[in-house]
């Protein structure tokens, strides 16, 4: 989990009496069990999803819709005891630096521990006035915080928020690195920030570690002309939802049929797909993505799109234009 360049810089850190901060987007311990054997993976009763082990618990939880169970240690599909662990979270990175650094006092922050009230506030006490040399965390470390005696900053996996279903991935991991390095050196003493990728190459990643917003910011408004994203068109999500996978699969259909008729040059629309994560809380989940220059003639083209009679089904329309989030 840590290169051999971090390991050296925080030993060194530690042996100076400075303040050290790791950053990795993804608490829990495994972000998913697996059998070795027959490849079974054990997934949410309510969600289409992995469940993550919190080994502090000894369960597996999802992370959408809160659901736990006990950890399997005997897979339910073959019965081997073949059961592994992958991927990696802030608690597993918690305990691999208590492993490697035992003398070393640290204290994790993710919404894991920080459930009670004021308990936010108390970690970040702890970390600026008790001594603790090392603060492991996910976003919740990033933003706004003065640490004076915080020299060192390590970006676990600089590439979890390159490959998500959003065009504005690239922007988001530019902005959490920036964020992030800006945590360290900020009273007089040097910072150093190291940023561990698989994409070292990476327009965003090259540019946070050179703090160049101006290149950054021309490369990526090029890139979003040529696509025709924003900010030079708008894009609208329609989602479909409903514990009925039938009917919403038949609704999505129905309403890009609707829509495709009035589809130009100045109004792309695309085949309903189901969503990135198509079941949450037994809910099944389908989109259609719109690129177009809002109006209030496409609201209309829109909103007759959408008035279909449901029935009594649960199946639910929601039409988010230039959403914050496209999962």
């Amino acid at each position: 989990m840590l290169s051999t360049s971090l390991y050296e810089k925080i030993e060194k850190n530690l042996a100076n009496k400075k303040q050290t901060i790791l950053f990795l987007n993804r608490r829990g311990f495994s972000t998913f069990v697996m059998c070795r054997d027959c490849g079974y993976t054990v997934k949410c009763k309510n969600c289409n999803i992995t469940l993550t082990y919190h080994l502090k618990e000894n369960k597996l939880k999802c992370h959408y819709c809160g659901y736990e169970t006990n950890n399997v240690v005997i897979c339910p599909e073959c019965n081997s005891k073949n059961i592994r662990y992958f991927g990696t979270g802030t608690q597993k990175l918690e305990h691999e630096i208590n492993k490697q650094f035992p003398e070393a006092k640290t204290i994790r922050m993710d919404i894991d521990t920080v459930t009670k009230k004021n308990s936010h506030e108390d970690i970040l006490n702890k970390f600026k006035n008790d001594n603790i040399d090392i603060l492991i965390g996910t976003q919740m470390v990033v933003k706004g915080h003065h640490f004076p005696n915080v020299t060192l900053v390590g970006v676990i996996a600089a590439d979890s928020s390159l490959y998500i279903e959003d065009y504005r991935a690239n922007e988001r991991t530019f902005q959490i690195l920036t964020q992030v390095a800006g945590r360290a050196g900020r009273e007089g003493n040097k910072g150093e920030v190291v940023i561990q990728t698989y994409n070292p190459q990476n327009f965003s990643i090259e540019c946070a570690q050179k703090q160049d917003y101006d290149i950054f910011y021309d490369t990526e408004i090029e890139l979003r002309k040529q696509l025709k994203y924003p900010p030079f068109c708008d894009i609208i999500m329609i989602g479909i939802s409903g514990s009925n996978e039938n009917h919403v699969a038949n609704t999505s259909n129905k309403i890009f049929k609707l829509l495709n008729k009035y589809k130009n040059s100045t109004f792309n629309v695309f085949k309903p797909m189901p969503a990135p994560i198509d079941k949450i809380k037994n809910k099944y989940r389908w989109r259609i993505i719109v690129k177009c220059n809002l109006s209030n003639n496409i609201l209309d083209i829109i909103s007759s799109s959408i008035n279909l009679k449901l029935g009594n089904s649960d199946t639910r329309v929601i039409v988010d234009v230039n959403p914050s989030n496209m999962m």
